[in-house]
């Protein structure tokens, strides 16, 4: 009697939306199961451009948490492979910021967020060779007068984190000054008032862009790079530093748009606040949308009792749709900039930088259920 009982509440409970705590175990398996198949599947190093760099972000918290040392030294190889830079032009009067992919575009935060890696891999293992790059590069870009360096919302991802983790290891509060001075700016072009959320960079603000039914078109993934950019920064940043309520402010209120976002079958649509204008589920953006929410409970920011059934319903999403048998993390968008109506996104879409946002998301679900 008593197990039926349970039973009924359990089928209840799922018909309510309500999803179970996994157990941690199972979710270290999971993160030893993706991660030792990407690697598997994986073993030539790429560039350090935003997309394998993403990835790495991820690889290096599976690490922190599980301490298999495999992970690493994948990473370590990664920084060795690119000369621990980003974009690698040694002439200053060539960098730029504006977005390009060769070896110039020096100042464009897709190749700056490969320092985080390299932070992490310093932080580890102390030599001074690992961060003399990120440190030229950053150093030299906050002297210059220039302040839109982070145009689009991605680049708060690659970007913020960077600045407070090297302010860690320096101590240097230009890293601090800057990020808040920046980052204003960024607000000022992609911030929207009226929802809390971001968009992905100047071209989609209302009304000038507007999603297929005439509402305001917020990317998943854009923000997801920036819900899981907060995170990060408020991770590094001191206590006593005088923005600090400010980006918690704002973090607070994105995460109460997020979670006011979610579908019932715990993902994001890719154009967050209308689903018919891209439907069905998309991966990278629910992963850095469950990952932020996370470290906002497992740092006293944000209510479990208001946001553990958000991210359980993500979890049970991640793990029974878009990780797949052997696995590999489907259902990821393919690289772009925005919600595309008619684009295929299926169990066989898959990214690096969708793995490791997997990988972030499942460390920190790990930490909440210690």
């Amino acid at each position: 009697m008593k197990k039926l009982l349970f039973a009924l509440l359990c089928a209840t409970f799922a018909l309510a939306g309500w999803a179970q705590k996994p157990d941690r175990g199972d979710v270290v398996a999971t993160i030893h199961k993706v991660n030792r198949h990407w690697q598997k599947t994986h073993p030539e190093h790429g560039r350090a451009f935003w997309d394998n760099a993403a990835y790495h972000t991820g690889n290096m918290e599976a690490f922190k948490l599980t301490g298999d040392t495999a992970y690493y030294n994948y990473s370590e190889a990664w920084a060795d492979h690119n000369q621990w830079k980003g974009a690698k032009s040694d002439n200053k009067a060539d960098w730029k910021y504006s977005y390009g992919e060769s070896d110039d575009f020096v100042l464009f935060g897709d190749y700056q967020i490969c320092f985080q890696t390299y932070v992490d891999l310093y932080k580890e293992k102390p030599e001074d060779y690992k961060i003399a790059r990120a440190r030229e590069v950053m150093e030299y870009e906050m002297a210059t007068d220039t302040t839109d360096y982070w145009w689009w919302a991605d680049g708060l991802y690659m970007v913020m984190p960077v600045m407070t983790k090297l302010y860690t290891v320096t101590q240097n509060p230009l890293y601090l000054d800057k990020l808040h001075e920046y980052w204003t700016v960024s607000n000022g072009i992609m911030y929207d008032m009226g929802t809390g959320l971001y968009y992905r960079d100047g071209k989609y603000v209302y009304p000038k862009h507007k999603s297929v039914n005439g509402h305001k078109d917020f990317w998943a993934r854009g923000d997801g790079w920036v819900l899981a950019a907060f995170a990060k920064v408020l991770a590094d940043l001191p206590k006593d530093d005088k923005h600090r309520q400010t980006y918690i402010d704002y973090y607070q209120r994105m995460a109460r748009a997020v979670a006011d976002a979610q579908q019932p079958e715990g993902y994001w649509t890719r154009s967050m606040l209308d689903p018919e204008h891209a439907p069905g589920p998309e991966t990278s953006g629910t992963a850095f949308f469950t990952y932020g929410l996370l470290w906002g409970m497992n740092n006293g920011l944000l209510d479990p009792a208001e946001y553990e059934p958000v991210v359980l319903r993500a979890w049970e999403y991640l793990t029974n749709t878009a990780l797949q048998p052997d696995g590999t993390v489907g259902y990821v968008q393919p690289i772009g900039e925005k919600a595309i109506p008619g684009q295929v996104v299926d169990a066989k879409s898959t990214s690096n930088f969708g793995t490791g946002a997997f990988l972030l998301a499942a460390c920190e679900l790990a930490r909440y259920l210690d």
